[in-house]
């Protein structure tokens, strides 16, 4: 069971992170993808299998950390459109809560595409999956199954959304077995998928069904979210809308605007991401979420 403190409503905050715009995008480039090179997870373990395609939650383990620990886990899902990038993107994030004593995990998911018939459906799908494997198998991984945070950039903070917010499930799943997590982190997200935002075009007639910004209800987690207010990609209005609907029904929410801000920009530079932790590790500790 979830602590029932995460859910009650709380007075939300907006902040700004940083005053200079950020400069252009430069994915390959950019620090967190430095960081990425120097990184691995300690282990990969298969947490669901789709005909004969497996997919694997890419774990970061802590020192001195042994099956049958309570720690608090920290998921974090990449983006790239439903449709480009893997687990390797969010290593930084994994690795970062992962020396504050975390087990922190990076989760591969089925990639949108025609070809394969697969659908951003499909992908929130299998978000939900894994972190349903993730709390059936707290003991193994050494995790408190009631103090889980989801995380994600861009479509990851959307699918990070959904495991709190779409019923949409594998037939496989343990449906008593919940996928909402005690706290959700969104960086720059997928927010709003109608003709105004992202992702229409990629999901559909049945968009509304997958729009955070047009399914928020009370009893959500916790959030943050962290938006640029220039992003051309999932334009701010979207994390306005969301973060306004959040506090109307009662949840607790955190906007942080990144004046200028373009989408990723808390990627770009070390004192952007540093920011970004420190903020996010603020907003985890004040849930008890922490050490």
């Amino acid at each position: 069971m979830l602590s029932l403190k995460l859910f009650l409503p709380l007075f939300a905050t907006s902040s700004v992170l940083a005053q200079t715009p950020a400069p252009k995008p430069k994915t390959a480039n950019d620090y967190v993808a430095q960081l990425v090179a120097k990184l691995s997870p300690t282990r990969k373990i298969v947490y669901k299998k789709v005909a004969d395609r497996e997919l694997s939650l890419h774990v970061f383990q802590p020192e001195g950390w042994k099956a049958g620990d309570k720690r608090v886990c920290y998921v974090t899902i990449h983006g790239g459109g439903w449709t480009g990038m893997g687990p390797e993107r969010m290593y930084a994030f994994a690795d970062h809560f992962a020396k504050l004593g975390l087990v922190s995990i990076s989760v591969q998911y089925r990639l949108a595409s025609a070809k394969t018939n697969t659908t951003v459906f499909d992908c929130v799908k299998d978000v939900r999956s894994a972190i349903r494997y993730v709390r059936s198998h707290a003991d193994q991984l050494g995790i408190d199954p009631g103090q889980i945070i989801v995380s994600g950039g861009s479509a990851g903070g959307h699918l990070a959304a959904s495991t709190a917010m779409f019923d949409f499930n594998e037939d496989s799943d343990d449906l008593k077995i919940s996928p909402v997590p005690s706290a959700l982190v969104l960086l720059f997200p997928v927010i709003d998928t109608s003709a105004e935002g992202y992702g229409n075009a990629k999901i559909g007639e049945r968009w509304k069904e997958l729009s955070p910004a047009h399914n928020v209800r009370p009893g959500l987690p916790p959030t943050i979210t962290f938006h640029g207010t220039a992003d051309p990609t999932t334009p701010f209005k979207g994390a306005q809308i969301f973060h306004d609907a959040m506090l109307k029904a009662g949840n607790r929410s955190e906007l942080v605007i990144h004046e200028g801000g373009d989408h990723g920009y808390l990627m770009r530079t070390q004192p952007l991401f540093d920011e970004c932790l420190a903020k996010t590790d603020a907003f985890l500790k004040s849930l008890n979420l922490l050490p």
